[in-house]
């Protein structure tokens, strides 16, 4: 039987953090990609067929950032459009030896500074002006291509772009249905991110790099209070100690939390080494896709490894943990359950997933087995499934590099699309008929 009274724990991170830097850059890339396919005119599309992408449905992109003091490296593999690539004076794509087209770095650079500056980093440190930003992307690797362009199930349809397994989750602690431990982890760094970027007072001192974490006392089953909360805020008022820090800090943490009463005996935790002015890459170095457990459940439920950031949407590490987070909440939100695990499985080059498992933790009122028929069945699990119904084809990544991809809400732009709850009712009567 499932505890019932407890405490647990969760951890966000800052846009500003370290690996966060690395994650956005990453993901705005994967952006810039999207966007430039869309430039490619029909003559382009044919000029160019043999060595660029004039589809968005064959971006490719395998994108990792590492960023240390002023300086940011950028590498991986990418297919993409003849706008991003290097041409001689008559226009014609140049290849490498091994006859891949050769990246012109221009563009990602530029977008690189660009997210730091939106970030606010100017310190002597790391600079959106000053950083050395190095370009090693190249291009996809034929292997890897061959699998993925056409499935080796022989279905006809499009392989995922890797082996590997996905998660998904969902649960009615929080109205985004989401874990009530990670929901204000996220809360209170956003309102400080926010009161930061608006100069509000003293909250425009503080720096872009932050830790939050929350620790929640569970009663009944139910989240009860928070019993310590700990912040760590880069500032850049030197002069500025802990006490201070707090009652900067302390108002946007009592907002965020809302509803969540704070315990009388709360510990708080807030920047407790002392100062913290040097941050960002040049206080710790950053990488992108560690922060995998800020960016879905906070610990709550399980998840498979792979990151999500810097990489298009065939990597099935990315949609396929998105859908698996659209069917849970889904199941959730039609009121099949309180709590849904999902996993899908899939292998390289395999258009279908695997296995679909699902998990209710004794809150359901239908039985698993079924809903796993079910789910097969409302949403078509292949990659291409997955990008057609949650329309992933987009520049629609660089918002989900901080605070998480999950528990968001769906934007104009198409952004967020698998936290809709649109397939609870055909999810209903598929378990009906």
């Amino acid at each position: 039987m499932t505890r019932q009274n407890y405490l647990f724990t969760s951890e966000s991170v800052s846009e500003g953090h370290p690996d966060k830097v690395c994650d956005r850059i990453s993901d705005e890339i994967v952006d810039l990609v999207y966007r430039e396919v869309k430039k490619v005119t029909p003559a382009d599309a044919k000029r160019y067929k043999d060595v660029a992408v004039s589809d968005p449905w064959m971006v490719r992109v395998a994108c990792e950032t590492l960023a240390t003091t002023n300086r940011v490296v950028i590498a991986g593999e990418v297919r993409v459009p003849h706008t991003l690539l290097k041409k001689d004076k008559d226009g014609n794509v140049l290849l490498d030896a091994a006859n891949h087209p050769v990246i012109n770095p221009s563009k990602f650079k530029s977008v690189a500074r660009k997210a730091i500056r939106a970030i606010g980093y100017e310190q002597s440190g790391f600079h959106w002006k000053t950083a050395r930003i190095e370009v090693l992307l190249h291009g996809q690797s034929p292997d890897i291509r061959q699998g993925v362009d056409s499935a080796a199930d022989r279905q006809g349809e499009e392989g995922a772009g890797d082996q590997g397994i996905m998660f998904g989750y969902a649960c009615r602690e929080t109205p985004d249905l989401m874990p009530a431990p990670i929901y204000y982890s996220h809360k209170i760094l956003e309102l400080l991110s926010a009161a930061r970027h608006e100069g509000k007072g003293d909250a425009g001192k503080l720096g872009p790099d932050a830790k939050s974490q929350v620790t929640v006392k569970y009663v009944d089953g139910k989240a009860a209070e928070a019993t310590s909360i700990v912040l760590s805020t880069q500032h850049m008022d030197t002069s500025w100690d802990s006490k201070k820090v707090r009652k900067v800090v302390e108002p946007y943490i009592r907002e965020a939390l809302g509803d969540l009463k704070i315990a009388k005996d709360c510990d708080w935790y807030i920047n407790p080494t002392g100062k913290f002015v040097v941050g960002g890459p040049d206080g710790d170095a950053g990488l992108t896709g560690r922060k995998i457990i800020v960016d879905t459940y906070g610990g709550a439920a399980p998840h498979g490894g792979g990151a999500f950031s810097g990489k298009d949407t065939t990597k099935v590490d990315r949609s396929a943990a998105y859908a698996a987070r659209y069917l849970a909440k889904n199941v959730v939100a039609a009121k099949l359950a309180d709590r849904c695990t999902i996993q899908l499985s899939y292998a390289i080059g395999v258009a279908q997933p695997l296995s679909v498992y699902v998990d209710l933790h004794g809150t359901g009122k239908v039985d698993e087995a079924k809903l796993e028929v079910a789910l097969r069945k409302v949403m078509d699990l292949s990659p291409k499934g997955i990008r057609t119904k949650l329309d992933l084809n987009k520049p629609i990544y660089a918002k989900t590099s901080s605070y998480g991809h999950f528990g968001r809400k769906p934007g104009r732009d198409g952004s967020f699309s698998w936290e809709k709850t649109d397939l609870a009712k055909a999810l209903k009567e598929s378990l009906a008929a």
